[in-house]
């Protein structure tokens, strides 16, 4: 194995960690005994395992690159709107994550409480296309090339 299937399973692992964490949160605050300590405590190891996913990613995108879709040719243009709907949806998330750890820090629960689903939404559909991403680059179709982010993307050569 190398750092070019070795972060990326490292990186999404975390993105799954987050996504167990932030149901095990939820499931704090909206069950019927209201835990807010562990509510918190459990939405703060998302938000860092978010965080770690996040520094990895980057690293990997940086230093090695990205990975390009290596599957059949049927399937690319499906794949371009998947990844870049996947893209858009965990740049959402990210921003609209951050803004919640803040309010809730802040202890600002009216917009807390107002954004809370709406981001735990996202964050789920994030977290899981992003392991569906995983799963098409480096299991189903393994041996896509390195390149930059938007050829990786589009496939120029």
């Amino acid at each position: 194995m190398n750092l070019h299937f070795i972060l990326p399973t490292i990186s999404t692992s975390f993105i799954v960690l987050s996504a167990i964490m932030m149901a095990i949160g939820l499931a704090k605050i909206l069950g019927k005994n209201k835990d807010l300590e562990g509510h918190d405590r459990f939405m703060t190891l998302s938000a860092i395992f978010a965080g770690i996913f996040f520094v990895i990613y980057v690293s990997k995108t940086v230093f090695i690159g990205s990975t390009t879709f290596a599957g059949p040719e049927t399937l690319k243009t499906y794949y371009v709107i998947f990844l870049i709907t996947h893209i858009c949806l965990s740049t959402i998330g990210g921003v609209l994550g951050g803004y919640q750890v803040f309010t809730g820090k802040k202890n600002k629960l009216g917009i807390h409480r107002k954004l809370g689903m709406l981001t735990s939404v996202i964050w789920f559909i994030t977290a899981i296309t992003g392991v569906m991403v995983y799963v098409l680059l480096y299991i189903m179709y393994p041996g896509g090339e390195q390149a930059g982010l938007f050829e990786a993307i589009f496939n120029h050569k």
